[in-house]
């Protein structure tokens, strides 16, 4: 996975976004004084999406490690659509993207990953599932009495289409998975409010937003050069 590699590439602002989310996230969880697995979960999401805005493997990997994380906090406030979709979603998405962005690479010799166009067919097949699998869900979440019901079954839906475009390995990703960010801090605002050890939770889906807006800057600028080089070696 040259994960040595990966650590490399990351650029001095890049440095300095993750230095930021940690501090932010690190500040709130002295604050309020919330349990060392928050912590730990937020700060191994923030280093995923560091390196998926990068568009590295190793990005999904700890994304996987962050899902297992996150459901347990998730279950602890009965978020049980959040755990279920950290579970039994994010965790096998994640480690199956990895597989495929390890098997599309730009560069032999570069675990950055080669950046794909969108196709009418594929935009339509993630319009029609993502209602199905959206339906689905809050049934499953409505048996579960989970709090906050429809919040909870937005986050589903917009995560969903995050995935689907991020297993595609469009730039596209990024903005849906910031409107999922936004979905997010308003849930665990809510649970905040009740609780304010889940205080972290709000200022990692802050920080989460973040760096999905940088993800999709970064995205588009790595699928423009990618192109740019494609187009001179056809020359």
């Amino acid at each position: 996975m040259k994960i040595k590699t990966s650590i490399q590439s990351l650029t001095a602002f890049e440095r300095k976004l993750w230095f930021i989310s940690a501090l932010l996230i690190t500040t709130s969880f002295l604050i309020s004084g919330g349990s060392g697995l928050t912590l730990l979960a937020s700060l191994i999401g923030v280093s995923a999406l560091i390196f998926m805005a990068k568009g590295q493997p190793i990005g999904q990997l700890l994304m996987a490690f962050f899902a297992i994380t996150y459901a347990i906090i998730s279950y602890s406030y009965s978020y049980y659509g959040e755990m279920i979709t950290y579970l039994g979603k994010a965790l096998p998405v994640s480690l199956f993207v990895m597989v495929v962005w390890l098997r599309h690479p730009f560069k032999e010799d570069d675990p950055e990953i080669e950046v794909s166009s969108l196709s009418l067919k594929k935009i339509m097949i993630v319009v029609l599932l993502a209602p199905i699998v959206t339906g689905v869900f809050y049934f499953i979440l409505k048996a579960f009495d989970t709090p906050n019901l429809i919040v909870s079954t937005l986050s589903i839906a917009t995560s969903f289409i995050a995935a689907s475009f991020m297993f595609l390995r469009s730039p596209y990703y990024a903005i849906f998975f910031g409107f999922n960010d936004i979905v997010l801090i308003i849930l665990w605002t809510l649970a905040a409010m009740d609780d304010i050890t889940y205080l972290p939770m709000v200022m990692l889906f802050t920080t989460f937003l973040a760096n999905d807006a940088y993800g999709f800057i970064s995205w588009t600028r790595i699928k423009t050069r990618q192109g740019i080089l494609k187009e001179k070696a056809f020359k």
